[in-house]
């Protein structure tokens, strides 16, 4: 199975993607051929750079300056009309989604009204749909990454002053486990941390792999306290369904009305938790009950934990390591008659399958008032048309 693994020990950017990728092998013309077919006049420059006395590769895109506003609609128009190949055009708008979920949330605003400032501008176009050319070039199959680094301290912004991690970037890494660094400043862009939560399938700080290639992609700065690159490994493996460890947590509730029991899964989902149900059962002196079940990676055992006993006022939960085999998946969005439908691609054996989110079927179905099943249905068709 081709793979790939994000070692980002120092954080990740969109032009430190591409450069480790163009590092690795991917050829500059493949990009830029790709680029030209947004008919945008970008071009994507390389240069080798050392960092921290480290040899990399840096990226620049140039690109006449523009003054237009871009807002998620218009870069979704603009991917869906042009002639990129059907797993770049899909990648770069499964990645540009995720960006415009994470700064609707942030901004309070519609999807469609997401106007992405500099990650709309033609530079940080280039470098989300260039890495999307080229991981599609590459065919890689799987992506895992290490935890990730943010830095710490302020940046500055259009905004003003923000927090390290940004708040788009704090957004799209829900769920995903931080590593920590004692480097001041801003490690993860909201465009690296919208690459590697559309791409990545597990999250480990080294898989199983045969590499066949290495790629080194720099940072804008030199640091310090280490090399600013992202270095990434290009291989095959793994050779089986991917396996890991996470805890299930558990407690048994007899007096707990059935509304706290859906807030309470509610509440676990936003946490990022990995799977949660409740299974009705029969307690001490025949009383009805149920068992409320959640599944978390190490990173969020302890405030599931939190969640749990402040909701349900529990006096207890039962903690067990369990192992998981999973299929080989990855996000991916389809484009329906009635706009975009995001969900996942699930690797059986040769086989690729699509499973649409049901909440963006529930959502087109709402809007455009049709039958979940007619958008579910299109929303899968729409996949296997896109991979003939």
């Amino acid at each position: 199975m081709r793979s790939l693994h994000f070692d980002c020990f120092s954080g990740i950017s969109g032009d430190m993607t591409l450069g480790a990728l163009v590092s690795a092998g991917v050829p500059l013309e493949v990009v830029q051929s790709g680029l030209d077919k947004l008919h945008l006049g970008i071009t994507v420059r390389c240069q080798p750079v050392k960092r921290a006395g480290f040899a990399a590769l840096a990226v620049s895109i140039e690109a006449a300056a523009s003054s237009a506003a871009r807002y998620y609609v218009d870069i979704e128009r603009l991917l869906e009309a042009s002639e990129l190949a059907p797993g770049a055009k899909r990648l770069g708008q499964a990645i540009f989604h995720r960006l415009a979920q994470a700064e609707a949330i942030v901004h309070g605003v519609p999807v469609e009204r997401v106007h992405f400032h500099e990650v709309g501008a033609l530079d940080s176009i280039g470098d989300i749909v260039g890495t999307a050319i080229a991981l599609d070039w590459l065919g890689i199959e799987r992506y895992t990454a290490r935890p990730v680094p943010v830095g710490h301290g302020t940046i500055q912004s259009a905004h003003g002053l923000l927090p390290v991690p940004a708040p788009a970037t704090a957004e799209l890494l829900k769920g995903v486990p931080l590593a920590q660094t004692p480097i001041r400043g801003e490690l993860t862009t909201p465009t690296g941390a919208a690459i590697l939560t559309t791409v990545v399938q597990e999250w480990i700080e080294q898989p199983s792999l045969r590499i066949t290639a290495i790629g080194y992609g720099a940072g804008s700065k030199d640091l310090v306290e280490q090399p600013n690159v992202l270095r990434i490994f290009v291989g095959e493996g793994p050779f089986a369904p991917a396996q890991d460890i996470v805890w299930q947590l558990e407690t048994n509730l007899d007096d707990a009305p059935g509304e706290v029991v859906g807030y309470t899964l509610a509440r676990l989902l936003e946490l990022g938790a990995l799977d949660v149900w409740a299974t009705p059962v029969v307690m001490k002196k025949s009383r009805p009950g149920v068992v409320l079940c959640v599944l978390v990676p190490e990173a969020l055992r302890e405030q599931a934990e939190e969640v749990i006993f402040r909701e349900t006022g529990t006096l207890g939960i039962r903690r067990l390591q369990v192992y998981r085999t999973k299929l080989m998946r990855q996000r991916a969005t389809v484009h329906t008659p009635w706009g975009p439908v995001a969900g996942q691609i699930v690797q059986r054996g040769p086989t690729a399958e699509f499973a649409p989110e049901y909440d963006d079927c529930a959502r087109v179905a709402r809007e455009h008032r049709l039958p979940f099943s007619r958008v579910y249905e299109e929303a899968k068709r729409a996949f296997d048309m896109s991979s003939r």
